[in-house]
This record gives structure tokens, C-alpha cells and sequence, in this order.
């Protein structure tokens, strides 16, 4: 059996998944990897044809009846949230205003349901790639923008200054990490297959942990033209505990960020089992 497997070209997705995508460990079925950006993968799962897949947690509100959560390799975290940035010269209340415009990385990230929930900017959501945005803001093209994955270290080169930590604010309200992303697998493929995938998973975050060097040219090969700090800074930030077992805590903040994200949506919640069982 052959799965289709996406993921970003991050250096957090890169890293868990480079043993598995290289062929280092041993599979009962054959991976085809697919490398996109996250919206990319969020709207393929919404349209469910994709095996297994990288996605935010807020696009579960999609295809939470296709598609169940695994435990493992997903980016959750404390200090890894999205950030609202603008020019180092601009108001930031006059963002709020309702004719300013907002760069998003996506309609369906959880970059996007935070802005909702917090309520910060009123202004129109411009949707663009996520390494889009900070040239648009320095461009002017837009008034603010939401900056993920790297864009949380290398902000400040773009003449740009962080005017709200999002996930800073998360943890504030509700205590709990921040559950960005997660890794989804189709429901009509079963859950031994689930069980397998996160076991393989896991198997391939240990073998990088064990043989950190021997990855180093496969995430530079992916990675948004970042310098060796950087990629070495987003992997110690966004690559930590919940990577290889969310825990109760992961669990915990999931479920609540799916409520949270059903409710903006104004959809009721299915009553399904969120993550693969044991």
C-alpha cells in the first residue's frame, strides 16, 4: 500500500520527517511524500484527498468527520506562536481601523483563527503565501501582516516590529501551549494504519535526534533560503516535547482550540474521537 504524505518545507517538519521520507526506517507500506505550503495542505484536506497529511489545527473545522489527529509530529508549544508585525514607523491602533489591510498567511491557518479570537486588527484579511508577508508589509502593500514559521526570528532584517505575540496571548487566556499544527490521517484508512503511522513517526523523530548531522543538507534543500542560525533556531523552537507525544496538555489544547474554531465557524462539532486511540 502506497500513502501520499504531506507536509511544509519547514525545518520542523523536515527535521521529524526526514528518516521517514529518506528511507531509514523500516514501513509495512510505502510513503509518497508531498511538499507544499501549509494553506496548500489545509485545502486538500478539506477536500479529503490526501492519505495523511500536515495541517492547522483550525482547518480541522473541514474535515474533522474524514480525518482523525495522530499524537505525534505535529508543532505545538509554548513561544512559537504566530506574530503580528508592521513597519517600525506605523500606529498600530490605526490597524484597527476597518480600511486597513491585514496580511494572512491563509484563511484556514491557525494564524488566522488566533487573529479572530483575539480581535486585534478590523481591518480587510489579505490572503497571501506566508513568505509573502513581510515583503508586503515592507512594501507597504499592506498595513499589517501575521508572520509564521521563521518569520517569528527574521522579522526585524524587513525594517519590520512585532506589535503582538498571538501565541504569547493564547497562553496568557488559556494557560496551555499553543497547538498550531497537527498531523491528520483519513479515517476510512483504519486504525492500525493510524497506529502504524504514528509509531513510524516517532520512530523517524528518534532516528534524527540519533543522527542530527546527517539531515542537515535535506532541510537546507527545502528550506526559504534561511541561514544555518535560523534553520537551527526555528528546529529548537518549534520541535520539542509534543513533538514526540503531545501528552494530556496537547490533548487538552487541541480539543479546546476544535471548540474554538467550530464556534467561529458556526458549525456544531461532530461527536467524533479527535486523535487515534491506543
Amino acid at each position: 500500500m502506497q500513502l501520499e504524505l504531506g507536509i511544509s518545507p519547514c525545518p520542523n517538519d523536515t527535521w521529524i520527517f526526514y528518516a521517514l521520507a529518506n528511507n531509514k526506517i523500516d514501513l509495512p507500506f510505502d510513503i509518497k511524500m508531498y511538499m507544499a505550503d501549509v494553506e496548500d495542505l489545509n485545502i486538500r484536506a478539506r477536500k479529503g484527498d490526501i492519505a495523511v497529511t500536515k495541517l492547522s489545527v483550525a482547518a480541522m473545522t473541514n474535515c474533522l468527520d474524514e480525518y482523525i489527529l495522530l499524537r505525534t509530529g505535529g508543532a505545538l508549544g509554548r513561544g512559537c506562536g504566530p506574530i503580528i508585525v508592521t513597519k517600525k514607523d506605523a500606529c498600530f491602533q490605526s490597524a484597527r481601523e476597518p480600511d486597513k489591510k491585514v496580511a494572512i498567511p491563509g484563511k484556514l491557518t491557525t494564524a488566522n483563527m488566533l487573529l479572530s479570537l483575539n480581535n486585534s486588527l478590523k481591518g480587510e484579511r489579505v490572503e497571501m503565501l506566508f513568505d509573502e508577508v513581510m515583503p508586503a508589509v515592507q512594501a507597504g502593500t499592506v498595513d499589517a501582516g501575521v508572520v509564521i514559521h521563521e518569520g517569528r526570528f527574521t522579522y526585524e532584517k524587513f525594517g519590520l516590529k512585532k506589535v503582538l505575540d498571538l501565541g504569547q496571548w493564547w497562553e496568557n487566556t488559556t494557560g496551555l501551549p499553543l497547538p498550531l499544527g497537527a498531523i491528520a490521517v483519513r479515517r476510512d484508512l483504519g486504525m492500525d494504519v493510524a497506529r502504524q503511522l504514528e509509531k513510524a513517526i516517532r520512530a523517524s523523530l528518534a532516528y534524527v535526534q540519533q543522527n542530527p548531522d546527517e539531515a542537515t543538507a535535506y532541510i537546507k534543500e527545502h528550506a526559504q533560503e534561511m541561514d544555518d542560525s535560523v534553520i537551527k533556531e526555528h528546529i529548537a523552537t518549534f520541535v520539542n516535547e509534543f513533538s514526540m507525544e503531545l501528552g494530556a496538555d496537547g490533548e487538552y489544547a487541541i480539543q479546546l482550540m476544535l471548540e474554538k474554531a467550530f464556534e467561529i465557524a458556526g458549525k456544531p462539532m461532530p461527536d467524533l474521537p479527535v486523535f487515534v486511540t491506543d
